[in-house]
């Protein structure tokens, strides 16, 4: 029996090419919807003193990454290889309400660049300049784990802007395995950019969004059992 037309084969060689199919068509469509962010941020340079813009390019991203994760959410049960149509349709359900509460996480995101640029003088007196450091890195992974916690609800959940803030940081405390998940994704994407470049990062948005979609399991079983009618 032949699979249905626009269907993925049921063989390795079919769900390969099929996976592959996915995730190039996914990054396309995040690249073309985050570009009016993300041409900015290439030319921007390194230094801390460019956080508040690197902030804004960011803007864009939250909503185009979100049409991915429910794209890759989407295309687990569906029979027809149609990565473009769940994500379209993943932004235009999504797109205003990721930004009501992405907003306030671009906005830490500012302070905490601007801490870092000037690090020196906002610390408190008496405080190791590394310690200080180490403190605000610390805080900014804590921020982009609830900041991906709260994608991965937010993308596929109807929830109020500060309902899915706070179960957001509800698992960040509740649920370790997938904090550690996220805390990894974190780390792993500083890495990228510091030894390769924000390109490299980019690229592998989409690879990105479904280790959040494997990685928010136990969130998503977890909302359908308490909090979903």
């Amino acid at each position: 029996m032949t699979p249905a037309s626009g269907s993925p084969g049921s063989g390795t060689l079919g769900r390969a090419t099929a996976m592959v199919y996915r995730v190039l068509i996914l990054e396309l469509l995040f690249v073309v919807t985050a570009s009016p962010g993300l041409i900015f941020l290439v030319t921007l340079s390194a230094d801390p003193s460019n956080a508040p813009l690197l902030a804004l390019c960011l803007l864009p991203v939250g909503p185009a990454l979100s049409a991915v994760i429910f794209a890759w959410r989407e295309s687990r049960t569906a029979e027809h290889l149609e990565p473009a149509r769940h994500f379209w349709r993943g932004y235009r359900l999504n797109a205003v309400g990721i930004l009501r509460w992405w907003w306030v996480i671009i906005v830490m995101i500012a302070i905490l660049g601007i801490n870092v640029a000037y690090l020196d003088v906002v610390i408190t007196p008496g405080m190791p300049l590394l310690l200080a450091g180490v403190a605000q890195a610390l805080v900014f992974t804590i921020v982009a784990a609830v900041a991906l916690h709260a994608l991965a609800i937010g993308s596929l959940y109807n929830f109020r802007a500060r309902d899915v803030l706070r179960l957001a940081l509800r698992y960040l405390l509740h649920s370790p395995r997938a904090t550690i998940g996220v805390a990894a994704i974190v780390i792993a994407s500083i890495g990228i950019v510091a030894v390769g470049s924000e390109i490299a990062l980019i690229a592998l948005g989409s690879i990105f969004a479904a280790l959040l979609v494997n990685n928010a399991q136990a969130l998503n079983a977890d909302i359908e059992e308490n909090y979903i009618a």
